[in-house]
């Protein structure tokens, strides 16, 4: 990128928009990062930490589902900034009252809770985004967003290892509530105002579900990104478990490893969205990523008796080659119209999130009858293959312009 263009994507909304997904990454994955010291302050023992860790992951994911759709719909109807500021609001007050939970019933509904707010800011800002850029520079604008984003996993670990859990909750919240005043300064998509007054249906979201058309586009969409979570949700997320059924040498943490996986998808991110302005294409970057990333995900369960640096090695490939999550945001944006873009564009990367609780849930049944690495690799299997199908039927967006509603 020339510094030129730098300076046309790099405007005020996209910064601060860039800010907004940093802090919702942050307390997205923080969780993640204090489950074992959390849950264990809490009073439970190695079994329950796991079982009652995926009860509470679940249920975070579960309210993205539900906050998904409300701040979709409510994106089209009202739009896109009632979005960003109403749910970086809801998860602030929610994450930072995590900070005094007791007990883990507490603990699973002020996730539930949070995960309803933190549904909202993807979709809402990469929507704002996605309409106030030119279409041959909105795939950067994106890419910036998510690549700066992804970090906050980053601050999330290096705050957890210097401070209490619970104080890194209050951090998180107070994250949140600093970045509200900036939003100010963010201006209402121009394409969403200058369709206000067409007559059509606005965030009809139960509309994806009856017209074929859109729900065939809806449904590849979604399952297309499923893979990222499943590397993040199970092979990263219960990474030690992990190390101790490959043997790994050493001490592995769940914190160090969504660090290292979340660097990896920073770079990631730069590289997918990259290659995706140089080819032209998005569809094909993302192809080259899925496939990479697939190859990453074999090599990681041919680590047996590896020391603990080449798996968080590996671990960090895993992260770069999922790293298209920008480009998966992007590319489902662009396959809608205005009035139901905020809709598909936070719902889609919210259900591809839920898909954390019936990829989670299998490889926990699995797990029984088929051991830790058995279970992760039959659900892996079934993940990839029908991402790479739903990717085949997918159409091109990269030269799509996106003034347009649909009837």
């Amino acid at each position: 990128m020339t510094m030129s263009v730098w300076r046309q994507v790099l405007t005020l909304p996209i910064i601060v928009i860039a800010m907004g997904y940093f802090v919702d990454i942050y307390d997205l994955i923080l969780f993640g990062v204090v489950r074992v010291e959390s849950l264990s302050e809490l009073g439970l023992n190695k079994e329950e930490i796991t079982s009652w860790g995926s009860i509470i992951l679940n249920a975070q994911m579960g309210g993205m589902l539900i906050g998904g759709i409300l701040w979709g719909i409510l994106g089209d109807k009202k739009g896109r900034l009632s979005v960003l500021f109403a749910s970086i609001i809801l998860y602030s007050i929610a994450n930072f009252l995590n900070a005094f939970v007791s007990n883990v019933e507490q603990y699973a509904l002020l996730r539930f809770i949070a995960g309803i707010g933190l549904a909202g800011e993807l979709g809402a800002g990469v929507t704002l985004v996605a309409e106030i850029l030119p279409k041959e520079l909105r795939g950067y604008g994106v890419m910036s967003i998510a690549a700066f984003g992804v970090l906050g996993v980053v601050a999330a670990n290096i705050i957890a290892e210097h401070f209490a859990w619970r104080n890194a909750y209050i951090i998180g919240g107070l994250l949140g509530f600093s970045l509200l005043i900036l939003r100010f300064r963010v201006r209402e998509s121009a394409m969403f105002e200058h369709h206000l007054s067409d007559d059509v249906k606005r965030g009809h979201f139960f509309g994806l579900f009856t017209h074929k058309k859109l729900f065939n586009k809806y449904i590849k969409a979604i399952v297309i990104g499923m893979p990222l979570w499943y590397v993040v949700g199970v092979l990263v997320m219960f990474s030690p478990e992990f190390a101790k059924a490959l043997s790994i040498d050493g001490e592995v943490s769940a914190g160090q490893s969504l660090m290292y996986c979340y660097i990896g998808l920073s770079i990631g991110d730069l590289a997918s969205g990259y290659l995706s302005q140089q080819m032209k294409s998005r569809k094909r970057a993302y192809a080259i990523f899925m496939l990479f990333s697939l190859a990453s995900v074999i090599y990681y369960f041919s680590l047996s008796g590896a020391n603990a640096a080449s798996f968080y090695s590996t671990v960090f490939f895993l992260g770069v080659f999922c790293g298209y999550w920008a480009l998966f945001i992007t590319m489902a944006a662009e396959q809608f119209g205005t009035n139901i873009r905020a809709t598909v564009a936070t719902t889609i990367p919210n259900f591809v999130r839920g898909s954390v609780v019936p990829i989670t849930s299998s490889f926990m049944f699995l797990k029984e009858s088929m051991g830790v690495l058995g279970s992760a690799a039959t659900v892996g299997v079934v993940t990839f293959s029908i991402a790479l199908i739903a990717l085949y039927f997918t159409r091109e967006t990269f030269h799509e312009d996106l003034d347009y509603i649909e009837t």
